[in-house]
């Protein structure tokens, strides 16, 4: 069967057949927020989805491969052979894209999430989720977006549970580097300011700041790392993240002969 057009029922024949062949996918970005949030469907907080996020396991690379070739997506071969932590897989039809990363979250920040898609069967771990969004340095519209549909519908706890957000897990991860501090608290204090342009009854509105609030003095109090004392040092001297290059959102991957097409 090819790519479904409708993209939530595709998604979950995604997952339904990778888990069918034992292969390890965990849902983030977009996808993920709109099927754990439902503020996500809200009239203020919906956006378009361009494609479907999955975090795997390299281990598992060959099976991913497999798995989605018999889907019917269309292999991007020069981008994927150059990789060796990501692939992507195209349908041509729906002009849609498939993003997996192994192992490594890499993008404004890097994160390591091996041991951490155990922790849920759909998505990767909610804070794993919104560390994903606030490590965006060239925030955008959906990223706010989609941190308000998420801080919305799930407490800001000092654990990890199956609908709670563990700000505690955050905290270390800013209390480890400075440059992952520096970009989450800018985000969170920019998305505090905008809260009142989504047109959000003022209960809901006071929920997300009360959470957002919270989860900044949780970064605020955990005792910092030597080793980000010491870059704090440098400070905003030197830059404390990576710029990932633009990339088109489909490509035909017959077409692969130049780095400008991958």
């Amino acid at each position: 069967m090819p790519p479904l057009e409708d993209m939530v029922l595709e998604t979950q024949r995604i997952m339904g057949e990778a888990e069918k062949q034992g292969v390890i996918l965990r849902l983030f970005g977009g996808m993920a927020i709109r099927l754990r949030c439902p503020s996500a469907s809200h009239r203020n907080l919906q956006r378009k989805y361009a494609d479907i996020d999955f975090m795997g396991l390299s281990k598992q690379s060959r099976k991913i491969k497999e798995l989605f070739t018999d889907l019917g997506y269309e292999p991007r071969e020069f981008f994927n052979a150059l990789q060796g932590s990501r692939l992507i897989f195209n349908d041509i039809a729906q002009g849609r894209r498939i993003d997996i990363f192994l192992d490594v979250f890499k993008m404004c920040h890097k994160f390591d999430f091996r041991d951490r898609l155990s922790m849920d069967k759909l998505t990767i771990p909610l804070a794993d989720l919104l560390a994903t969004k606030l490590q965006v340095v060239e925030i955008t519209e959906r990223e706010y977006r989609d941190v308000i549909a998420l801080v919305h519908d799930h407490e800001v706890n000092e654990s990890e549970g199956p609908e709670t957000i563990d700000g505690a897990y955050l905290a270390k991860l800013c209390a480890d580097d400075w440059g992952i501090y520096k970009t989450f608290t800018i985000n969170l204090a920019n998305i505090l300011h905008a809260l009142e342009n989504y047109g959000l009854p003022s209960d809901d509105r006071e929920v997300v700041s009360k959470r957002l609030t919270a989860l900044q003095a949780q970064i605020e109090s955990v005792p910092k790392s030597m080793r980000w004392k010491m870059r704090a040092r440098i400070g905003e001297n030197k830059k404390w993240y990576e710029l990932p290059e633009g990339d088109k959102e489909v490509v035909d991957s017959r077409i692969y002969g130049s780095p400008g097409n991958s």
